[in-house]
């Protein structure tokens, strides 16, 4: 391998592995007896930096990606479906980023950044990954991060507590995903996603059926643990409930916009493998079976997550199956997905306004929460009076999540159905359809829940409810991007277009 193709094709994690470094040095080696709002904010703005430069990077790569130079198998992508999923990444780190300048749940900002910056890292390498080696590498990376960031509040029971069960489960769910990949290895002989594949649909694919069959579903409890998929989702609840606020809004956004960006690429690779630069179409009989996979993963998770989202009191733990719900949309999707930019810009159009929304959501939780104690629904009474502009902010990403027109979630789910039912018209695919459009009114009703409380029913206390100024710049930002880009979805639409064709 040319090394020197292989720090060009890095060159984005380079930069937020310098930014973490660089943050870590600046305020344990300078600001270490400086006052916390100062090492917040200095942190702060060395990670912008990092993600501003990363994002510079991705962008001026092309579509050249990495390759060993003796097989010619592809190591990492760079442009594409790829390009956008880690413009996507970098910016929600950097949302996280400002939404962490008004918390005071740990004096270790140094430490917290450099994780951040960390974790993210692994999500780009997931996002490029095209070898079993460099998917286990890059998601050992982000995970290890998150549960670290899980616990940061040293203070919390409920930190200790979630970030003990997700280290337990993510654990036992990288040993499902190891053990799957090397069966895929015993049974193929190569690591490269493509090689893979076209060795499944080979003349002999027929006798090996069974312990691929065992592969994939091993492979899926593992990748359908990093997005919270029923059945092993049991981390989620705890975890969105437990770590600080931040922490929070970067595992529901940053780390499922890369576990998905992995699963496209994966369903690429299963339609399309490349043989030499050479499209291949793949064994029929794997791509039904993954789709299998899929749909049962997605309908349940629908279900389960929506149905169990009416009885939550806590707003963490009700955006937590709220994010099985969507779970499930974004698999559904998965499970019929067609190697084309419709299919790919669907998905990821999905996935970049669910992650932008639910970090605004979690900023406005960590706003209340700090001012109340509470996370509980009745923590949202009288909002509308206590901070008019939050409760507007709280208003348009609950019925963004809900899917209500002219909002961004509207045209994600209309976008998503209508490819599902774009690529086959048959019973299976419009009766997931209409469940998923039933399952969605249904949200409807416990987002209903917590706007009841911000707006019509009174509260106790109507002590204002105040924020930081850039905490609130970055909400109102939020806000006003679900609003935008609702009322003109062509604008998203467009860019994604011009890098996945």
């Amino acid at each position: 391998m040319n090394y020197a193709d292989l720090f060009r094709a890095t060159l984005p994690e380079t930069a937020l592995e310098v930014a973490a470094l660089v943050v870590l040095i600046v305020d344990l080696g300078f600001l270490r007896k400086a006052a916390l709002k100062m090492r917040l904010a200095v942190a702060a703005l060395l990670g912008l930096a990092g993600c501003g430069a990363a994002l510079w990077l991705v962008l001026l790569q092309g579509t050249r990606g990495l390759s060993y130079q003796s097989t010619g198998e592809l190591l990492l992508t760079t442009g594409g479906f790829t390009a956008v999923a880690q413009v996507g990444i970098l910016a929600l780190t950097a949302l996280t980023l400002l939404l962490l300048i008004d918390t005071d749940f740990t004096r270790h900002v140094g430490e917290f950044v450099a994780v951040v910056l960390m974790s993210a890292t692994g999500g780009l390498l997931i996002a490029a990954a095209q070898d079993l080696l460099v998917i286990f590498v890059g998601l050992e990376l982000l995970s290890l991060g998150l549960y670290i960031l899980t616990a940061f509040a040293k203070r919390s029971g409920k930190s200790a507590e979630a970030a003990l069960k997700y280290y337990l489960f993510g654990g036992m769910s990288a040993a499902f995903l190891l053990f799957g990949f090397s069966y895929l290895y015993g049974l193929t002989g190569s690591t490269n996603l493509h090689q893979i594949l076209l060795a499944v649909s080979g003349q002999n694919a027929h006798q090996i059926a069974p312990l691929l069959f065992a592969a994939m579903v091993m492979i899926a409890a593992g990748l359908g643990f990093k997005v919270a998929a029923v059945p092993f989702y049991l981390w989620a609840p705890d975890t969105y409930e437990g770590a600080p606020a931040p922490a929070a809004a970067f595992i529901a956004s940053v780390s499922k916009v890369a576990s998905f960006a992995l699963l496209i690429s994966i369903s690429t690779a299963a339609l399309h493998a490349l043989d030499g630069g050479h499209v291949v179409a793949v064994n029929p009989g794997f791509l039904v079976l993954w789709s299998l996979i899929l749909t049962v993963l997605a309908a349940s998770s629908m279900v389960l997550g929506n149905l169990a989202a009416l009885a939550q009191t806590s707003v963490r733990r009700l955006l937590a199956y709220s994010a099985i719900a969507h779970a499930g949309y974004i698999l559904l999707g998965l499970a019929f997905f067609s190697y084309s930019a419709r299919s790919a810009g669907a998905l990821l159009y999905y996935i970049l306004t669910y992650g932008l929304t639910t970090i605004g959501a979690f900023g406005v939780v960590g706003v209340v929460e700090r001012a109340t104690g509470s996370d509980k629904m009745d923590s949202f009474l009288g909002l509308h009076k206590r901070n008019p502009v939050l409760a507007a902010i709280l208003l348009v990403l609950f019925l963004s999540l809900a899917g209500i027109p002219p909002l961004v979630g509207f045209w994600a789910k209309f976008n998503l159905f209508a490819a599902v039912l774009g690529v086959s018209a048959g019973p299976v695919p419009f009766a997931l359809v209409a469940l998923a459009v039933a399952l969605s009114a249904v949200s409807l009703y416990y987002y209903l829940q917590v706007l009841k409380r911000a707006y019509v029913m009174h509260s106790v206390d109507d002590t204002p409810i105040k924020a930081h100024p850039v905490t609130m710049a970055v909400l109102v930002a939020i806000a006003a991007a679900v609003v935008v880009l609702g009322c003109f979805p062509a604008l998203l639409q467009g860019w994604i277009e011009s890098f996945v064709r």
